[in-house]
């Protein structure tokens, strides 16, 4: 059995911690040779004393001079990514700074876990271009693409009709218009089911999430969005499902865990059992509950389809102003229900370009940014 030699971009954030759980239960499949973090710079030094990478980064300049005596080179986000140790680049980060380490790790022939969803979405067509050029494979780490993933296992593209994507519904999945509109962040970050970052929690509230899904979706697996649909899931047991041309469906079931697609993606071709795992008790369960989105109540979901529809650059928009609106909900500074009437302005306002590459994309992303802080400070 080769050792897997593993970078892990966002390493102290959930998806990153998670993974370094499973490689603490996994030591004899995996070695850490890259750590990479935005401002905790505390725990990054931890990791870094406990898996001994190669190469280290932080935002934190500060933080370089310890990090470097414990025997590790500073090393860029890119670099690490297209380093020739690294068989797997797990990219944890938010938003766009996973963009630039994804394109050079599929450029330079690398398994990427991804789980950064705006990279898909601001650039689906330039990722997939890379990996195809490059040599390099997507192993989706989501919950729910790792769930279409599995179930398209040995089947013929031809043969999917529809992906059936599952949501939770979020921390405010029960609230009514009213309600909605006196929502805090501290409301939006309890949610009901999962344990992510602030960012993917808020995006989760406004069923954004699943609108960046469906579009990452359709470039993992090469659907239209037409054919891509959104079912609503409050107990999280049924992951996803894939509809074949004949009417036969497959879904993958389980407990709401990160760690199991993480994994999967991580051990990919191979399942590796999980000794510590209870059985999957249908009985305990009971009962499932599924629903139709409402997207009068959540109407950022119907956004994110509209721009993935539009193409262009309207999604990499949609992403940028989506991040800067979520970081101005959490400062205070924007009501919950304000988000979507930001995105949709942004949307309304913007003229895509007729090229996408990434220099476009690149401004695409800077112009949503701007438009929504410009957008909060008319308001304020």
């Amino acid at each position: 059995m080769k050792t897997k030699r593993l970078v892990i971009l966002g390493s102290t954030g959930s998806i990153g911690r998670q993974t370094l759980d499973v490689v603490r239960s996994l030591r004899d499949r995996f070695q850490v040779v890259g750590l990479s973090a935005g401002r905790n710079a505390t725990l990054l030094e931890e990791q870094a004393r406990e898996f001994r990478p190669r190469m280290v980064w932080c935002e934190r300049e500060e933080a370089r001079t310890s990090l470097v005596a414990a025997g590790a080179s500073w090393v860029s986000l890119e670099e690490q990514a297209a380093h020739p140790d690294a068989d797997l680049v797990v990219v944890g980060t938010v938003g766009r700074a996973g963009l630039l380490p994804t394109l050079a790790a599929l450029r330079a022939g690398k398994a990427v876990v991804l789980a950064n969803k705006e990279v898909l979405v601001m650039a689906g067509a330039l990722v997939t271009q890379a990996a195809a050029q490059g040599g390099g494979e997507l192993l989706p780490v989501d919950s729910e693409h790792s769930a279409i993933w599995q179930c398209l296992w040995g089947e013929e593209s031809a043969a999917v009709r529809r992906i059936i994507l599952t949501a939770s519904g979020g921390a405010f999945r029960d609230y009514s218009a009213d309600e909605l509109a006196r929502v805090t962040p501290e409301d939006a970050l309890r949610h009901p089911t999962w344990e992510m970052g602030r960012k993917i929690t808020v995006d989760s509230a406004t069923l954004m999430n699943k609108g960046f899904e469906a579009i990452e979706a359709r470039w993992l697996f090469d659907l239209p969005l037409e054919r891509i649909d959104v079912v609503l899931h409050r107990e999280s047991i049924v992951h996803s499902l894939v509809e074949f041309i004949d009417g036969s469906v497959k879904a993958q079931l389980g407990e709401p865990d990160m760690k199991l697609p993480i994994r999967i993606a991580l051990c990919y071709p191979e399942r590796v059992a999980e000794e510590r795992a209870a059985p999957f008790d249908l009985v305990r369960i009971g009962e499932l509950h599924f629903a139709a989105p409402d997207l009068r109540r959540f109407p950022a979901l119907g956004l994110a389809l509209k721009a993935g529809r539009m193409g262009g650059t309207y999604p990499a928009v949609l992403a940028a102003a989506d991040e800067a609106a979520v970081a101005h909900f959490l400062d205070g500074h924007l009501r919950f229900s304000e988000i979507a009437i930001l995105l949709d302005e942004a949307l309304s306002a913007h003229r895509s370009a007729a090229d996408t590459d990434l220099e476009a994309v690149l401004e695409a992303d800077a112009w949503g940014r701007a438009y929504a802080d410009e957008w909060v400070r008319a308001k304020v």
